[in-house]
């Protein structure tokens, strides 16, 4: 299918696990054209972006480190996707910078952004609108947790409801397969010594990264909660040896994490965002169980009627990790067109409109 509109200019930054699938989804729309690349990696500068996102093929744009030839470029969008969570206020600067410049954005993180109310960062999102406002430019930030699978997908949802009494929303998943070393080892602590104090675990983190979610979500149902999210932690350490994909994760450290933000309204539950994540599927059976696979996530609504989702996903070619990389890229590379004609600023889910794959189907 051709689209009778002009394709809107977009530069492609970062050509990491999420990075790569971005490149691919931009050059599969219509509707998008691939202007530029930007790579942190000097090895990686000058070679195509078709041979960096593993298409096989080249596509004309060469990767580059040099941002200020980017800019020159006037995209209308910028899709990032860069590693934000080791870097939070760095990447936050270069959001806003972006923005400052009248260029669109459409990120992955910091997952703050995905809703920003109550998390601290008034000067960042005052920059972000006063720039929108005067050069039209908006931000987005989202993917699929933080994101589609616990903010899109509830609140359409509860358009079926007569009645909400709560909202939980749940990833459970086998993260043997993913590789973010990182992520894995620092941000949780898997590999690592049951004391070791990873940064999730420490007081105000989880709100942190997926209080956005409740909030979000609780804005949606015009909830006003009440001040301070609750949060809650069990981990538990590997039975046996494991190697997995980011780490060695050796008998008696931590092997799997059961967390969870809760947000109340008069001290009642009302939203909840649960996580599951296991090195191996055996772990923990008292803990909930994907419907099918080794992974997912599950939207339960329960008031008048009860209803409950799940939603599975896995690559063509290969595992959940695979697809939830995919999903993460396509979720920013879909919404470009939607993000582009929002008003200036930051620019939440619940307020966009509906985002399709349009032009994807297969020709």
């Amino acid at each position: 299918m051709a689209s009778a509109e002009k394709p809107l200019r977009v530069v492609a930054w970062s050509t990491g696990t999420i990075g790569r699938h971005a490149i691919a989804g931009i050059d599969a729309r219509p509707d998008l054209e691939l202007v530029g690349l930007w790579v942190s990696n000097p090895d990686k500068v000058g070679q195509d972006a078709g041979r960096l996102a593993d298409l096989g093929r080249d596509l004309g744009v060469l990767a580059t480190n040099d941002k200020e030839a980017l800019f020159a470029l006037e995209p209308d969008a910028i899709v990032h996707s860069a590693m934000t969570d080791d870097r939070i206020f760095d990447a936050l600067e270069d959001l806003v910078g972006f923005v400052e410049r009248g260029i669109n954005v459409i990120s992955s993180g910091p997952v703050v952004l995905t809703f920003p109310d109550g998390t601290g960062l008034d000067s960042y999102v005052d920059r972000i609108n006063a720039a929108g406002a005067a050069n039209g430019a908006s931000l987005h930030v989202n993917g699929i947790d933080p994101g589609f699978a616990n903010d899109v997908l509830p609140l359409v949802m509860t358009s079926l409801s007569q009645r909400i009494d709560k909202v939980v929303v749940s990833e459970i998943c086998d993260y043997s397969t993913y590789y973010q070393p990182v992520v894995m080892q620092d941000l949780y602590g898997f590999g690592r010594p049951m004391d070791y104090p990873a940064m999730l675990w420490q007081p105000g983190v989880l709100t942190a990264a997926w209080g956005p979610v409740v909030r979000q979500i609780a804005a949606g149902l015009d909830l006003e909660l009440d001040p301070v999210l609750e949060e809650y932690h069990e981990r538990i350490p590997s039975e046996v040896d494991l190697t997995i994909d980011s780490c060695e994760v050796p008998a008696g450290s931590m092997g799997a994490v059961k967390f969870g933000v809760i947000g109340t309204v008069d001290g009642v539950p009302r939203v909840q965002l649960d996580h599951v994540t296991r090195t191996n599927p055996a772990q923990a059976p008292h803990w909930p169980q994907p419907a099918e696979g080794d992974g997912g996530y599950r939207v339960e609504v329960f008031g008048e009627p009860m209803m409950k989702v799940d939603f599975n996903h896995h690559g063509e070619h290969g595992d959940h990790n695979v697809s939830g990389m995919i999903t993460t890229a396509m979720r920013l590379v879909n919404a470009v067109q939607a993000v582009c004609a929002a008003p200036g600023g930051v620019v939440v889910a619940k307020d966009l409109p509906m985002i399709t794959g349009r032009g994807l189907v297969a020709r």
